[in-house]
């Protein structure tokens, strides 16, 4: 793929501003715009960017503080403007490449006008090896762009998880830059669970709160992704945490989905609460819906085993979860009090259940 077509690619995640917006380092001629000319312009062009205090050899101290260095072409009315050789091996997955450059002294914290980075090139299409090269030669995992989005938050949409733990190793912050979505709200919003479990485990906040959305739990629920809810809730969301008075049990009765209604009610969602229409979630289940016969149902008593598991959850706190397993109980306990069995949901697995205990 040619690199005018790859970098159109991307243009929809990074938009860039007009040429006319940049500082000319350049004559502002006419350019046939060949191949050859237009690499010949890169390469000046970056070298004059560089050429204040950058050696072409060895690693110059900006780059390994991880402070950024903008990067671009105003002859070039594209996206093109912004890409340095450095972004295109990361972004394409030539390590061997981006070695090479690195070993020649190109700048690692390269960004665009968008402050784009080529770690962030990196992260986006899942390319561990480059972002960990990147990594160990200076590169800031927690740069931002000018829409906020960090190496994190772009690994996290996107499902690669490989990435999101070499970043949260190397000291990227779980809760994100506050300019944007968090990457607990990325991934739950693209449904990716096993980037949530990671981030939890290096400290987010599975209820973190966004005043667009609410929180991963909200997101997760309005966008349809069970897998996604059935990870927070086991790592200890709230189920009755609202946003503009709305729970997620509203938004799974407007969606009319049945398996997320059963999946909050079982980790005690109330259908009793009313959102800032006044209405229960009962009121917004389409009449005569799966949805609506199932919050009927669920108007009696829990069974006591599941009153049980909701307070012992309670009082061993979202924070110390995982610790139910160091706990001297039998492991089919345990499983149950961290949501990964179901036994009371069959009538005869739970007596056998029962009987155990």
């Amino acid at each position: 793929m040619s690199f005018k077509s790859r970098a159109r690619q991307t243009s929809a995640s990074y938009p860039h501003p007009p040429s006319s917006a940049n500082v000319s380092l350049l004559s502002k001629k006419p350019i046939r715009r060949d191949k050859g000319r237009i690499k010949e312009l890169l390469d000046e062009c970056r070298d004059t960017a560089m050429s204040s205090g950058h050696a072409e050899t060895g690693h110059d101290t900006t780059c390994q503080s991880g402070a950024p260095v903008f990067f671009s072409n105003p002859l070039m009315s594209d996206v093109e403007s912004d890409w340095s050789p450095v972004h295109d091996a990361a972004f394409n997955g030539r390590v061997l490449a981006l070695q090479k450059l690195i070993t020649k002294g190109k700048c690692v914290n390269l960004n665009t006008l968008d402050q784009v980075s080529p770690l962030h090139g990196a992260c986006v299409k899942g390319h561990a090896a480059c972002a960990k090269l990147l990594i160990e030669n200076g590169a800031n995992v927690n740069s931002s762009t000018v829409h906020g989005q960090t190496p994190l938050t772009e690994a996290c949409a996107r499902g690669h998880v490989t990435c999101v733990s070499l970043l949260l190793h190397h000291g990227a912050s779980p809760v994100g830059s506050g300019q944007s979505p968090s990457p607990i709200h990325c991934a739950a919003a693209k449904g990716h669970p096993e980037c949530i479990e990671a981030l939890v485990q290096f400290g987010a906040d599975v209820d973190q709160h966004s005043d667009q959305s609410g929180s991963p739990l909200n997101v997760a629920c309005s966008n349809q992704s069970l897998s996604t809810a059935k990870k927070l809730l086991q790592l200890g969301a709230s189920v009755n945490h609202s946003v503009s008075g709305e729970l997620p049990l509203h938004i799974a009765a407007r969606l009319s989905n049945p398996e997320l209604l059963s999946l909050l009610l079982d980790h005690g969602a109330d259908r009793s609460l009313r959102n800032q229409e006044g209405k229960k979630p009962l009121d917004l289940a389409p009449p005569h819906s799966l949805a609506e016969k199932l919050l009927r149902q669920a108007g009696g008593v829990s069974p006591l085993m599941q009153l049980c598991r909701l307070s012992v959850r309670k009082a061993v706190g979202k924070q110390r979860l995982a610790g139910i397993y160091d706990l001297h109980l039998p492991t089919e306990l345990q499983v149950y009090l961290l949501y990964q069995s179901q036994p009371w949901g069959d009538e005869t697995h739970g007596r056998t259940f029962s009987n155990s205990l």
